[in-house]
């Protein structure tokens, strides 16, 4: 399991997804804090390359020993990738959150969404609550 950590170059949704922004395209997966709060992942069930995705609208489900979870778009845009990699070893969510258990790539349709998200302090910040 890895260690809690909240990496600076990322930005952060308070439903606990994170999204790393490229220029048009963004990286999301869900934080340290939500695999967690989760337990063992043992099933994602992710969306469609193609599929369009709003910002705080569920768009895959992460399965673990616990629960059934939504995971919560931090930004609105299309599906470009989805991490295949995760059908067979759904457990990198909980090994590795921000590197190999990254969820999906997506082309933004509103880049300046990224506005309204947290940095990784005022995430630390809202955790402490």
């Amino acid at each position: 399991m890895a260690d809690a950590s909240y990496p600076d170059d990322l930005l952060y949704h308070p439903e606990h997804d994170w999204a790393k922004v490229e220029g048009e395209t963004a990286v999301f997966g869900i934080t340290w804090y939500a695999q967690d709060s989760l337990g063992e992942v043992v099933f994602y069930d992710p969306p469609e390359a193609g599929a369009t995705i709003h910002k705080d609208s569920s768009y895959a489900e992460v399965e673990s020993v616990k629960a059934v979870s939504d995971v919560i778009a931090p930004m609105s845009g299309e599906i470009v990738a989805v991490n295949d990699a995760l059908e067979d070893t759904p457990e990198k969510i909980n090994e590795d959150p921000y590197g190999e258990g990254w969820l999906v790539k997506v082309r933004l349709t509103a880049p300046q969404e990224a506005e309204g998200l947290l940095d990784a302090a005022e995430y630390r910040k809202l955790l402490e609550n």
